[in-house]
């Protein structure tokens, strides 16, 4: 049995290593990326290049995107030359970019009228969880639409869950984001403070990474960032990104969320100076 042809939108940090694991899986693969230069290592493997979204969705069995901001999934979905009016009836939308919870409603209603499936499912792993093939998959839409996606979804992470109908993924990535924001405030505190009490804070990491401190982020962020590497995961622009999408839903629902809008804040602070394309381990620079 053939493999389903996948048009793979944006090739960036995440998208380039989603792409090549399932180019690698044996399936057909159709890419854009706004950047030529950034799709190269993928079309060397034997995928093919598109000039538009539109155009590389057209002919597909199944459309990933994953971009930078809601206003480039909204471009790549509802423009002129977009998926939305190039996909063919029957294809499956997913868009896997941590993007607004109401465009991720609209794209799924306008998917619908057009006769195609459609999926919001953001990630968490950062570039490491991308390359290794880990990610966590938060989805949301309809059952149907999820297990066709399945098998998809396997080559390119290892937890992956359906939260509810379209947004719940979107909004399920909300909650993550929230809880790494002030938790990334507590290790670049932690750290500062290992300096200046004059502890070697990689040995200090011996002793706390196991214990009730741990986490993904003390893991694998802090000693990048305690060794100069502000290289991105996950851009800080887009985490901004993130945390605004996160504090506006909050407040459409009454919710305030103080730690939240600390956290973007600092990092605000750290974008004004020159850092909005550093990775989010960067915040260790506000404090030195």
């Amino acid at each position: 049995m053939s493999k389903e042809t996948i048009a793979f939108i944006g090739t960036g940090v995440m998208g380039q290593s989603m792409a090549g694991h399932l180019l690698k899986a044996g399936h057909p693969l159709q890419v854009y990326n706004r950047t030529k230069s950034k799709a190269e290592g993928l079309l060397e493997g034997g995928a093919i290049w598109f000039d538009t979204p539109g155009q590389a969705a057209s002919g597909a069995d199944v459309i990933i995107t994953i971009v930078g901001f809601p206003k480039d999934v909204e471009a790549v979905y509802f423009g002129a030359e977009g998926i939305l009016n190039r996909a063919p009836k029957g294809s499956l939308a997913i868009d896997m970019t941590t993007s607004s919870p109401i465009l991720a409603k609209r794209i799924a209603a306008a998917a619908s009228e057009k006769g195609m499936g459609s999926l919001d499912a953001p990630v968490s792993g950062g570039d490491l969880g991308a390359r290794n093939a880990k990610l966590s998959i938060m989805v949301g839409g309809e059952r149907e639409d999820f297990d066709r996606a399945m098998p998809i979804f396997q080559i390119m992470g290892k937890n992956i869950v359906l939260q509810g109908p379209a947004g719940s993924g979107q909004y399920t990535k909300m909650c993550n984001q929230i809880a790494i924001a002030s938790g990334m405030i507590g290790i670049s505190e932690a750290m500062a403070y290992a300096g200046k009490a004059g502890l070697d804070p990689f040995t200090v990491l011996k002793s706390i990474e196991p214990g009730a401190a741990g986490s993904w982020s003390l893991s694998n962020l802090a000693p990048r960032a305690l060794k100069g590497d502000f290289d991105p995961g996950f851009y800080v622009k887009h985490f901004i990104k993130d945390m605004r999408i996160a504090i506006e839903s909050a407040e459409e629902m009454g919710l305030d969320l103080p730690g939240l809008k600390l956290t973007k804040t600092l990092y605000g602070k750290l974008a004004a100076q020159g850092g909005e394309d550093f990775g989010t381990q960067a915040l260790l620079k506000v404090y030195r």
